[in-house]
């Protein structure tokens, strides 16, 4: 499992300083990519990032409310189909 960022996220970017396996990154284009994203095949699920967040947009992936379900899918489409650390080069 991992960690996802919902659409609730403002791009704050404190997630991103915890992190200790860097597997958070924002999204590029911020236009058709506007959240954060979090690397599923790299996140540890160490929940560093849960409380640095300061509008509470990020969950374990099993705890995602029901509203925000699409978000997990964008998540993970952000590595397989989008730039994903690509776009950071």
């Amino acid at each position: 499992m991992t960690h996802i960022i919902t659409s609730l996220c403002i791009r704050d970017g404190a997630c991103v300083e915890v992190c200790p396996v860097e597997c958070i990154v924002p999204g590029i284009p911020e236009e058709e990519w506007p959240l954060y994203y979090i690397d599923p095949d790299t996140c540890i699920d160490c929940g560093a990032c849960v409380p640095e967040c300061p509008v509470e947009a990020i969950f374990p992936e099993e705890d995602v409310p029901e509203e925000y379900q699409d978000d997990i899918q964008l998540n993970y489409d952000y590595f397989t189909d989008g730039p994903g650390y690509s776009a950071l080069e």
